[in-house]
């Protein structure tokens, strides 16, 4: 390993290996530091991604591929579901697979990648720029240097913290989450199953999403207020005890989903921010496996665009980028979560009940979401552009 690089980044999930691909296809030298001992663990979402997300950086590979999604089903909580029209096809991942997958595509175009790597601060000039990081490798205190350092450590990031940059997310912004993978159990390996409503999940939805006709991640997300007052472990334990008494648990984890607006500052100090870290989630559903890995792209290409140009001012053209490739639409699903988050039981039986009325061409996630925002009249525009574009 150097002494110094063009960029390095931090984190090797899939928001880090995409900045890191990007940016070494870009002409810089780059090295990404992962602190845990393998890439793409643990596996901490639900695995979820579209085909044409996913097709914008990689094949579709059985072998990184759970199940082949051609359908979704919303379940209110009078159980009578609605089957909407699926515009293509998704894919539940396995991710372990996946991440290692796209670490391999960034190390082919040229970039380091060192795993039990544990980064705990980050060099600084005298003007407080960043010049690269502090690290323990194999117990060593080790500091690397670099012109640019791209944070994709996680939610509420530690880089983006030492680089003077407010990356806490506020409570009502955050989701408390928890799955199980379940193994010994029916479920239809084509379908995606959300259910909805306070008994299972209070402003939020628990999943179902098939890894093969017996095997899914079963999961949760409600609100952290909500979690305050009984945890989303025990509505996902209950909900297991109920609909899958006999699986078999091969997995559990908990934690928090920023589902807030992309945080205010991308870019200080020569420090980006990609991924969860710069809250490039979906606020609706939680999703950000593929806007992180777009967030990651984008990143790379304009730092090594800054590297070339020896130009380090010409980072904050990530953050123009990002608004409007995605932020924007984002900002967009922040005002539809807030929506729905207060939905009743009622409120939700009866959306699902005007979808199933509605033609079977327009029974459709924007058919949905427009019958749900009826009596918000001020969203539907904004809806509407959104779904169009």
């Amino acid at each position: 390993m150097k002494e110094s690089y063009d960029i390095i980044i931090v984190g090797a999930g899939p928001a880090g290996s995409t900045a890191a691909r990007y940016a070494s296809s870009g002409g810089a030298s780059v090295l990404m530091l992962e602190k845990d001992r393998d890439v793409g663990y643990p596996v901490r979402c639900g695995e979820a991604v579209s085909h044409e997300g996913l097709v914008q950086f990689i094949e579709p590979d059985s072998k990184f591929i759970g199940s082949t999604i051609t359908r979704f089903r919303l379940v209110p909580p009078n159980g009578k579901s609605v089957i909407p029209q699926l515009d293509g096809k998704g894919y539940v991942l396995e991710r372990r697979i996946f991440d290692y997958e796209l670490a391999k595509v960034a190390a082919k175009e040229g970039a380091e990648v060192v795993t039990k790597a544990y980064v705990y601060d980050i060099l600084k000039n005298e003007k407080g720029e960043a010049v690269g990081v502090k690290a323990l490798l194999k117990d060593r205190e080790t500091e690397i240097r670099s012109k640019v350092v791209i944070a994709a450590d996680g939610v509420e990031s530690r880089v983006g913290k030492w680089a003077g940059m407010d990356t806490t997310c506020h409570i009502k912004d955050m989701e408390s989450c928890a799955q199980m993978t379940l193994s010994g159990i029916e479920v239809e390996d084509d379908t995606l199953d959300f259910y909805f409503g306070g008994d299972v999940a209070p402003g939020g939805y628990l999943w179902v999403f098939p890894k093969g006709k017996d095997t899914a991640n079963v999961g949760i997300g409600i609100c952290a207020e909500d979690a305050k007052k009984k945890s989303a472990l025990r509505y996902l334990e209950e909900f297991i005890q109920e609909k899958f008494p006999d699986a078999a648990v091969l997995t559990r984890i908990a934690g928090g989903v920023p589902c807030a607006k992309t945080t205010d500052t991308v870019v200080k100090n020569n420090v980006m921010l990609v991924g969860d870290a710069a809250r490039q989630v979906n606020p609706t559903s939680g999703a950000g496996i593929i806007s992180g890995m777009i967030g990651g792209m984008i990143a790379g290409q304009v730092a090594a665009e800054a590297v070339r140009m020896n130009d380090l001012s010409y980072l904050p053209e990530y953050e123009k980028r990002w608004h409007k490739r995605l932020g924007w639409r984002h900002e967009v699903f922040y005002k539809i979560r807030d929506a729905i988050t207060s939905f009743s039981d009622e409120t939700y039986n009866s959306i699902a009940e005007s979808a199933r009325k509605l033609p079977e061409d327009k029974q459709t996630l924007g058919g949905i979401f427009r019958a749900a925002l009826w009596n918000r009249p001020s969203m539907l525009l904004d809806v509407a552009k959104v779904f169009v574009s």
